[in-house]
């Protein structure tokens, strides 16, 4: 990132290594400087799409998700979305909690964001068969309901922020980076030509996913092994394009 001008990226899509709960070929990472790098390469209106969990030591959870998302707000990022990445299924059971299915996806803007490209794949809901409270009105601060103009009723609405994600497995990289939540971020926070990166690119999700709907992409990755396989990866897709 240090050879990028600044203002380069409408959008950063990425999952990074975190809290030692994979080994990256032995390779760890600087958060707070990647951070700062990110906060100069985003263009103003830009979006980093910031996945990521937490591991479970001694009893207690790590909460690195939560201090790096108070980090970017510090470095003067927007918290524009707290979404959540819902897994299908779990790795480790707990015998003492609830099972863990999920990550965060912390949604930052560097201002206000240039693109929303809403999802709208949520069957709706007849309002009268779910009472008041799927009626369309507005609370009060007294409590009370303040009836709102009528909405035009749709057989599909914008999707809510908790996105339910089948993971892939892919041997050679330890964390696969499902191929449709990074194609649904994509298409929700860019559009066709922007500029798509990932700092941590490990086997190339972003980059396929990028190029697959037409944006430009960027990636860094310290592992030549894993850009072996990225270059694999976007090699056949050119490939198939092609002919």
């Amino acid at each position: 990132m240090a050879r990028m001008p600044a203002g380069l990226i409408d959008l950063t899509v990425t999952s990074p290594p975190y809290d030692n709960l994979r080994d990256y070929n032995g390779y760890s990472f600087n958060f707070e400087a990647i951070a700062a790098e990110l906060y100069r390469v985003t263009k103003d209106g830009g979006v980093v799409v910031w996945v990521v969990g937490d591991s479970t030591v001694k009893g207690s959870e790590s909460g690195t998700s939560f201090r790096q998302a108070l980090h970017f707000k510090e470095l003067g990022f927007n918290l524009h979305d707290t979404m959540i990445y819902q897994k299908h299924n779990f790795s480790n059971p707990s015998s003492n909690r609830y099972h863990q299915i999920f990550e965060f996806m912390f949604v930052l803007s560097r201002g206000k964001p240039a693109t929303f490209n809403p999802i709208k794949d949520r069957r709706n809901i007849e309002a009268n068969k779910v009472g008041s409270w799927g009626k369309n009105t507005s609370r009060q601060q007294d409590g009370s309901f303040v009836e709102r103009a009528k909405k035009v009723n749709t057989e599909f609405g914008m999707r809510y922020n908790i996105w339910r994600v089948k993971t892939e497995m892919r041997p050679l990289h330890p964390a696969p980076f499902p191929e449709s939540l990074a194609n649904d971020h994509i298409l929700t926070w860019s559009n066709e030509g922007d500029v798509v990166y990932d700092p941590f690119m490990g086997s190339g999700t972003t980059a396929k996913m990028a190029v697959l709907n037409n944006r430009n992409y960027i990636g860094s990755e310290i592992s030549k092994d894993y850009v072996d396989i990225c270059t694999r990866r976007l090699s056949a897709i050119r490939k198939a394009q092609d002919e």
